[in-house]
C-alpha cells in the first residue's frame, strides 16, 4: 500500500467524523476519520456488490427492532 489519496464524501460537508475511502489498483480502503488507524479493505467489485444491496434494502433488517 503506497501513499493513498483519502477521499471523503461531499454529504460530510465540514463535519469531522465521517468515512473516507482511498483506492489503489483493485483495491478499496475504507475508514472512519475520527480513527484512521483502523482501516478496512476490500475490492472495488466486493464494494460494488455491497452498494448494490444496500441500495436495495438488502440489509434494512440490521436497523430495525424487533
Amino acid at each position: 500500500m503506497g501513499q493513498l489519496n483519502w477521499q471523503k464524501s461531499s454529504f460530510s460537508g465540514t463535519k469531522t467524523n465521517c468515512l473516507e475511502i482511498a483506492s489503489d489498483g483493485e483495491l478499496v480502503y475504507i475508514r472512519e476519520s475520527d480513527d484512521p488507524t483502523h482501516i478496512v479493505t476490500t475490492t472495488r467489485t466486493k464494494l460494488a456488490a455491497w452498494l448494490r444491496g444496500a441500495k436495495a434494502g438488502e440489509f434494512d433488517h440490521f436497523t430495525t427492532s424487533s
